[in-house]
């Protein structure tokens, strides 16, 4: 007997909505209307949309959140919704973003934000769920982010839009060009030269937040050369790394060590591998941390600029 026939007749709810959710018409053609009214009366379930129900203790879920959103709509999550589902932001309580055929007409749902297009959907599937193609939701959630008329998160939506952009860049599952045409395809939308600007230091090298700072606001050195950003050397050892910022004239090396990374014991140990490797091959390294950084990027160009001007000058190359 398959497992749904068999959790109707015993009614096993768990095992009639694996996922925690169901459409209410599903659930009643495999028990009856009758039993679905009863579980409702009872608090077994909770209808969280029209027509469709979940099991209560698992109503705040994401997952379930989401699969309810996307019953109920018929649509495929968008936005920073579309994002989580792909792994590029972390989970939230935010109301999650849906996308729909402009002929279809959700109505009477709360934390459910519904965004309607005319336009041809290039849907994707993340972890069972149907969503946006990752630059389509990089620039629907960027435009999101800048709008602080329609979203009231928008200036905490900025800084994480702006990291999933690089991150997915970075982790090649997206490209700037796809980024630039989707963006193109979505019109003039908010926010749209900021994107330009940010897709544009992407290229150049910066592969974090931290390293976008840096280039805006510490490594532009008047009257020195600029910088190579991802300068890829090989240590004595035959590993090959890349650098963060290098001078390779002066074969001088800033590296950013931002939240995220460089905190662990095993961090530390491989970047103090890795300097002393760069040491061998005569390579200054000067590495700064986050607070550092962004606290007193003065006080960190202007230590730059020293120790750059002195190697040039002791290496015999002209600034």
């Amino acid at each position: 007997m398959a497992p749904l026939r068999q959790a109707a007749r015993v009614h096993d709810l768990d095992l009639l909505l694996p996922r925690g959710v169901l459409g209410r018409t599903d659930l009643a053609e495999l028990t009856s209307e009758r039993s679905v009214r009863r579980w409702l009366g009872a608090g077994d379930l909770v209808e969280v949309h029209p027509g469709v129900v979940v099991r209560p203790q698992r109503a705040p879920e994401w997952d379930v959140r989401a699969h309810a959103a996307l019953t109920w709509t018929g649509g495929a999550l968008s936005h920073g919704s579309a994002l989580i589902a792909h792994g590029l932001l972390s989970r939230d309580t935010a109301p999650l973003h849906v996308l729909v055929n402009i002929e279809q007409t959700p109505r009477g749902a709360s934390r459910v934000v519904v965004h309607r297009t005319s336009g041809r959907l290039r849907l994707a599937a993340a972890h069972g769920l149907l969503v946006t193609a990752v630059a389509t939701s990089l620039v629907d959630a960027w435009a999101w982010a800048h709008a602080p008329g329609w979203n009231p998160r928008a200036v905490r939506d900025v800084a994480a839009v702006r990291q999933a952009v690089i991150a997915a860049v970075r982790e090649r599952r997206v490209t700037t060009d796809e980024v630039r045409t989707a963006s193109a395809v979505h019109g003039r939308h908010p926010g749209v030269r900021a994107l330009e600007a940010l897709l544009d230091l992407v290229e150049r090298g910066c592969q974090s937040e931290l390293e976008v700072f840096g280039l805006l606001h510490v490594l532009q050195l008047p009257g020195l050369p600029g910088c190579v950003h991802q300068h890829r050397v090989r240590l004595p050892d035959g590993r090959r790394v890349f650098l963060d910022a290098a001078w390779p004239a002066a074969r001088v090396v800033v590296e950013m060590d931002g939240h995220r990374f460089h905190s662990s014991r095993q961090d530390r140990e491989r970047d103090m591998r890795r300097d002393a490797g760069l040491s061998v091959l005569g390579w200054v390294v000067l590495r700064y941390s986050y607070e550092r950084m962004t606290q007193d990027p003065g006080g960190c160009r202007r230590e730059i600029a020293a120790v750059v001007a002195r190697r040039l000058h002791e290496r015999g190359v002209a600034g």
